[in-house]
């Protein structure tokens, strides 16, 4: 099956660019094989991942991480676009983010989405590998980094902790707190779940209010 299945680097991430006329299982197989054969270039290296080509439906997504997680020793963060600027900047950040929680920050990793009013609470900052979905929420005395889209609600930096952000790959909250001020949008959102165009955010205190910012991993860097 040649090439059917690509493998390319980009920083912080992997492109899979796979044939569309190839059948699925045929592909699935592949993949498997290549990220076998290459399980020690690629180490334990924490990345984001394209996948190129073809249309995905969320199940077949699903079939391929667990493909690479069982042939590699990857850590699949996200799957993003293709040619995102902003999806570069969101990974770059990401890297940034864990590089510190691993140094020695508090914090930690959540995989899997909230939904029918689910809620997360924590001490330490985390990571959340998902979505949260309306009606859910993630509380945090620190900081919180949603890995997909936020369309629920998140409080962060308790006990009055104003230096504290909430970023996300997807920003449109019911609701965010973060330390003792509060934002709530005044206008309708657009129907969560669907993102024509990812845009990452980050929001923090600035001037006594809750601001919006692209995120970068300069901005990141401020905190």
């Amino acid at each position: 099956m040649k090439d059917a299945v690509l493998i390319k680097s980009f920083p912080n991430g992997i492109a899979l660019h796979l044939d569309g006329e190839v059948p699925f299982e045929k592909l699935l197989d592949e993949i498997a094989y290549k990220f076998s054969e290459a399980r020690n270039f690629f180490g334990h290296a924490s990345m984001a991942l394209s996948i190129e080509g073809r249309h995905m439906s969320g199940a077949e997504e699903i079939m391929i991480l667990e493909a690479i997680k069982q042939n590699s020793d990857l850590n699949i963060i996200c799957i993003v676009g293709k040619d995102e600027n902003t999806n570069k900047n969101f990974i770059k950040a990401l890297a940034h983010m864990e590089k510190k929680l691993s140094g020695g920050d508090e914090g930690q990793f959540f995989k899997g989405s909230l939904k029918n009013k689910e809620v997360l609470e924590t001490e330490n900052s985390i990571i959340v590998l998902g979505d949260v979905y309306p009606g859910s929420a993630v509380i945090s005395a620190k900081n919180v980094i949603i890995l997909g889209g936020l369309y629920g609600e998140v409080y962060a930096g308790g006990n009055g902790q104003e230096k504290a952000f909430v970023a996300a790959l997807e920003m449109e909250p019911e609701r965010i707190k973060i330390g003792d001020f509060k934002y709530k949008p005044t206008t309708k959102q657009s129907k969560w779940g669907i993102r024509p165009k990812v845009q990452p955010k980050i929001a923090y205190i600035k001037n006594n209010r809750i601001t919006f910012e692209p995120l970068t991993k300069d901005m990141l860097s401020n905190f």
